[in-house]
């Protein structure tokens, strides 16, 4: 073969290849291409629908903190059923601790805290609801567990509540430790730590008990008014939000007792979908500042006071300069210099939090206990801002 022929052929197969290029991409894509991949100027682009960063709903494929951002409103997985932590009044409002720092989350990074979609879910809907993208954040009295971390792909923030599991029993019926529950009917929520721990529990103590598991509360606490079971297991805080509006009919919150006993340990806190760091530092932040300030004793009363602080460390958590050589911080967070402001004013310091939910303001009247601040005592503490 001459060297002309030669030339002549690669150019032919250079138009060939060309013309397969040019608008092809599309039936590639559709036909012989990738699963999940989708052909735009020739060049597959992924298209993967629970990839944890907010295209799975619609977003725009970058960090759910744009996708909110974008949206104008935070979608928040929460529970309707836990008097004091996240439930609905006659109005159909939704209120409580898990609520409030639900609004918390949109002041930070809406810099309003109204601004909230709320998703109520049984516990065995949660992760799915996460994974999925249906919503942005989970704040819904979840555990913090290392099979969560890793089987169901969620990343926790700091915890906003040190909880415990325990019991509840009626007051009539004789029993005054985990001991006595022998040979009982025990109730209980499905796809829940609570329902593990009890196995674990009453294997450990050689204890014949018989769980009867719920997909809500709402079906559980029907069967304790019927008798069904001999006890009620769940977190400490939980029994008592249910205990505070046992109804008169019933005998009352007087006509129960949670038993002193304390189980395991039940760190509860927002979670986000796994690798989407910008979004785990913002929510992560948002909760850290309500730590912080009442460390600071920065409330919604003296707010406008404290931005006129001397303290170099208050001035820049409000998003004030802390002094002349030191301009405002922003630490890169994507979220407003002042978010801990608004989040202050719109919502509360953790203190103010926890006392009108669940402490000394609310019907529960819950003791901080491990939820004071580390000065305190408690597990609380905010690490540095700065």
């Amino acid at each position: 073969m001459t060297r002309k022929l030669l030339l002549l052929l690669a150019l032919v197969l250079a138009l060939v290849a060309t013309a397969c290029t040019d608008g092809g991409g599309d039936q590639a894509g559709e036909e012989g291409g990738e699963p999940g991949l989708e052909a735009t100027d020739g060049a597959a682009v992924q298209t993967e629908q629970t990839d944890g960063t907010g295209a799975d709903a619609g977003g725009t494929g970058e960090s759910v903190l744009q996708d909110v951002q974008s949206r104008g409103t935070l979608r928040c997985g929460v529970n309707e059923e836990v008097p004091g932590f996240g439930f609905t009044t006659e109005e159909g409002e939704f209120e409580g601790f898990d609520i409030d720092f639900c609004r918390v989350v949109a002041a930070a990074v809406l810099g309003d805290s109204e601004a909230v979609e709320f998703v109520s879910l049984t516990a065995e809907q949660r992760f799915t609801a996460l994974q999925s993208g249906e919503i942005d954040v989970l704040i819904r009295n979840t555990t913090w567990t290392a099979s969560r971390d890793g089987g169901e792909e969620a990343d926790f923030t700091l915890p906003t509540f040190y909880d415990g599991q325990a019991f509840m029993v009626k007051g009539d019926a004789g029993v005054g430790a985990i001991d006595d529950l022998d040979g009982s009917d025990v109730c209980t929520l499905s796809g829940t730590t609570t329902e593990l721990n009890l196995t674990t529990e009453a294997e450990a103590r050689g204890l014949d008990i018989n769980a009867i598991t719920f997909d809500d509360n709402d079906q559980l606490i029907q069967a304790f008014q019927a008798d069904r079971c001999d006890a009620w297991t769940s977190d400490a805080s939980q029994l008592a939000g249910v205990r505070s509006t046992w109804p008169d009919g019933e005998g009352g919150p007087e006509a129960l007792t949670i038993l002193d006993e304390i189980i395991s340990k039940e760190p509860l806190g927002p979670a986000v979908r796994e690798g989407d760091a910008d979004w785990f530092d913002a929510v992560n932040w948002a909760v850290i500042a309500t730590i912080q300030a009442e460390e600071f004793e920065i409330t919604q009363d003296n707010l406008e006071e404290m931005r006129q602080s001397d303290d170099p460390n208050i001035l820049r958590l409000l998003g004030e300069a802390a002094s002349d050589e030191e301009p405002t911080l922003d630490p890169g967070l994507g979220l407003d210099t002042d978010f801990a402001v608004n989040v202050i004013e719109q919502v509360g310091n953790y203190g103010e939090i926890f006392e009108r939910n669940v402490g000394a303001d609310s019907n529960l009247g819950l003791e901080r206990g491990l939820n004071a601040q580390w000065t305190d005592g408690g597990l609380h503490y905010a690490p540095p801002y700065r």
